[in-house]
């Protein structure tokens, strides 16, 4: 009796990618007080005291700072909700989102 060789048939692994990633970006107004630009940057992104300072001086410098960066849901959703912190106070704080190169 001869022996057949049978070989298993293997499915391939889809190849998952992984998500694009957005920057979430502080942009520098002349209105919003310095210390309220720290506090929303301390609660919706859960930066430190220094950390938060440092973005909001190179935003004040430089114009705009990127705060972090995730993955586009979530970039939205605290930019909308940093921008509406703002609002919400009367100021016109503003937190926009792009992709990462």
């Amino acid at each position: 009796m001869p022996e057949t060789v049978v070989k298993p048939r293997t499915k391939p692994k889809p190849k998952t990618e992984r998500p694009k990633l957005f920057k979430v970006i502080l942009i520098n107004d002349d209105f919003t007080p310095r210390e309220f630009v720290v506090r929303v940057l301390k609660a919706e992104f859960r930066l430190s005291e220094d950390q938060a300072h440092r973005v909001m001086i190179t935003a004040h410098r430089l114009g705009v700072c990127v705060v972090a960066v995730y993955t586009r849901d979530i970039a939205e959703t605290k930019a909308t909700r940093a921008t509406d912190a703002g609002k919400a106070e009367g100021f016109p704080l503003m937190f926009t989102t792009e992709p990462e190169e």
